[in-house]
């Protein structure tokens, strides 16, 4: 049951992931990104990885907390939940 619930948070997250991977370097350019004034020093693919996996993590979180939030009291207060 445990991997069952794996799946339902990082499946999702990863297909949003993908998604706001495609919509946000379709609108933004990563050699034109910068930090604290100035460029950021890496290649664009290194940009294209970290913001991949950033955006799976926030994705990650968003669907834990909706798996959480599914669940009674009585699931989240026992000790083998």
């Amino acid at each position: 049951m445990q991997a069952r619930r794996w799946m339902w948070i990082l499946w999702p997250a990863f297909l949003l992931a993908c998604a706001l991977e495609v919509l946000v370097f379709a609108l933004v350019d990563p050699g034109d990104l910068n930090w604290r004034g100035e460029a950021l020093g890496a290649s664009r693919q290194a940009v294209y990885t970290i913001g991949f996996f950033v955006f799976w993590l926030l994705a990650m979180g968003s669907s834990a907390l909706t798996l959480l939030l599914t669940r009674s009291a009585g699931e989240v207060n026992s000790p083998e939940a």
